[in-house]
Formats: structure tokens, sequence, C-alpha cells
């Protein structure tokens, strides 16, 4: 007989975390419960645990964190697909209504009612297991890891980046900010077939992160033809916007903490830029665990620090304050690691 509660972390109040236990996921007919092996620690995680809010998204307490996600199905709904029952999956954390006009046309990422993992009101994944639509959960192959699926997510954002600003082989692109998006932006332009490259960021150990994973890094460039601007910084983007080729494309990927940023429209307009956001993903899971598992797309090396669901508040902090920390797991699954109380290090 299935527990009726499962061990989560709830966020208490801000920069507070609680080991609790919560009513154990009953799935909707649609729907299937997925045992979490892997969550990775998102920027926007740290956020809403620090400061509360982001943007128009205020955190009620108590909340359960974390959308970078991955596991096994261990049950289905009713009228869900039966033949998803035990496999390996990757979640994609938002669930759409299928109704409205923007899922209607395919940009379901847009859907106004998009209930998406870990963003007010809707919990995470920081638990031993969740239920969640049917249609989030992509089947990967037994050689992929559940830390590479749950980074299916924030490669994601790479991917909708560089489809966004409709990247071309041969396009010289230019990322700023080389933190895990920063960094999986520009290896999937280098996976889509851009030809050079580069990635700056003002923190020391960002860009010898990135230098690991095999990014040129690099703050003198020209003629760039593609700027992925990762870094939310005004003054990034001013800098970068100098080094375009005429009818670059710009695509604005990290949030700014400001609530508006200025842009020298003016001086820009003899070089005819494009200008594009980017919110999240869409339609690219089937694309990313392919990269992945494929090994044209290596993200490995993102990973750096591993914890058991018990020690959430110690990977949190280690997030925070150990300079060489890029991304943290955090494994909710009992047993997934031997010897809690230990921190552990990826190789």
């Amino acid at each position: 007989m299935a527990e009726s509660t499962v061990q989560a972390v709830v966020m208490t109040d801000v920069g507070r975390l609680e080991n609790t236990r919560l009513p154990a996921p009953v799935p909707e007919p649609h729907q299937v419960v997925v045992e979490i092996h892997s969550v990775g620690i998102c920027g926007s995680d740290a956020a809403y645990l620090h400061h509360g809010r982001i943007g128009a998204w205020t955190v009620t307490t108590p909340f359960v964190l974390g959308h970078e996600t991955a596991g096994v199905v261990v049950q289905v709904g009713s009228a869900a697909d039966p033949a998803l029952l035990h496999r390996r999956v990757a979640v994609e954390p938002g669930t759409p209504c299928y109704r409205c006009s923007q899922c209607r046309q395919g940009s379901y990422h847009l859907c106004p009612d998009l209930a998406f993992l870990a963003t007010p009101p809707h919990d995470g994944c920081l638990a031993e297991r969740i239920a969640i639509d049917e249609n989030c959960v992509f089947p990967v192959p037994d050689s992929m890891t559940f830390d590479q699926a749950a980074l299916v997510e924030p490669a994601s954002v790479g991917l909708w980046a560089c489809r966004r600003v409709k990247l071309q082989p041969g396009d010289r692109v230019h990322v700023t900010g080389a933190g895990p998006v920063g960094i999986l932006a520009g290896l999937m332009a280098e996976t889509l077939g851009a030809g050079r490259v580069t990635i700056t960021d003002i923190d020391t150990n960002r860009r010898e992160v990135a230098r690991d994973c095999g990014l040129e890094v690099c703050d003198e460039v020209a003629d760039v033809d593609v700027l992925l601007e990762c870094s939310g910084n005004e003054s990034a983007l001013h800098a970068a916007l100098d080094t375009m080729a005429p009818g670059g494309w710009v695509a604005m990927v990290g949030i700014s903490h400001q609530e508006y940023v200025r842009v020298p429209f003016p001086a820009l307009f003899s070089k005819e830029l494009t200008f594009v956001t980017v919110n999240r993903y869409a339609h690219t899971w089937p694309a990313v665990i392919d990269y992945i598992a494929s090994g044209r797309l290596d993200v490995d090396r993102l990973v750096t620090h591993h914890f058991p669901l018990s020690e959430t508040s110690e990977a949190f902090d280690t997030q925070a304050r150990d300079p060489g920390a890029v991304k943290v797991m955090i494994h909710p699954t009992a047993g997934y690691w031997q010897s809690p109380g230990q921190l552990h290090t990826a190789p």
C-alpha cells in the first residue's frame, strides 16, 4: 500500500526552509505521479527563497520550490497513458489550459493560466513524489542520468532563445552572463551549428566554468550576428550592443531586477537590430533530450554538488556562498545517496 504522506521541503518564510511531510499526491485522470530523483536549484528558486517574490509573483507560504526535475512514473491516472508507468522521464514544469487562443495556436508557454512548478501559487517538486499532467513527462533513454534529464529544463531555455533569434549555421554568437543558462545557451548555439560562439561575465569563477565547459571566454568581440543576453544586467546589454553587426538579432533571456531597462534605440536604428524576449520555452523537450542523449550537448560539467532532500537548506547555502557552485542537485528519493549528512561534490 502506498504511503499517505511524502517527505518534502517547504518554504515557511522568506529565507526559511523546513523538512516536513505532505499528503501523498493523488493523480487526476490525465495526470501521472512522478517519483522525483533529481532537482536542480535555479536562480528563480533562490530569488523566491531570499526575496519572496519575482516581479508580480509573490510567495504565499508555505510554498514548495523546485522546477528542474526528473524521475520515474510510479502511478498513472485513470485516463492517462498506461505505457508511461515505470518510465524514466524528464519533466516539463508548465501545465497549460489547452483551451485558450495561445494554447490552440501552439504557444502554450504563453497560456495565461499556465500552472508552472514553483511559480506562485503552484508548488514545485522538492518532494519525494509529485502529480503532473501526462503531457508534461517525456521518457528518456536508460543511458541518460536523472541529473542530465533534469537539465533538459534550463537547456530548453537556451534552445528556445536560439529559435527566437532564428539562429543560422555559421552565425557569430555572443553570450553575456556565464551562469548555467548562459553557458547552456552558448553550448546550444554550438550544437545548432553556430560559427564562433563567445561568452563573457565579470565573475572570475563563472568565466572559468564556461572555459571548462568548452566555451570561448572573450570580452573583445565585433560583428556579432546574435546576442544572447543572459545576465539581466543593463550595463552588460549596452556594452554588447556596441558589438552587433548590422541586421543582427538580440535575445533578452536574463531577467533584470530593475523594473525598467534602458535601451539606446536612437543609436541602433542604423543597424536595424531585431530584439526578442524569451519566456521559458515551447516544444523543446524531445530535441533537447536527443541532443543530450546523443552526446552533442554535454551538460555533465555544470553539475558541481549533490545533496539529499534532508539537506536542502545546506544545498541553497552552497549555491549562494560557494564560488565553485554552478548547478547544485537535490535528490528527494530516499536512498539516492548512501551517506546523508555529507556534502557531495560531483567528480
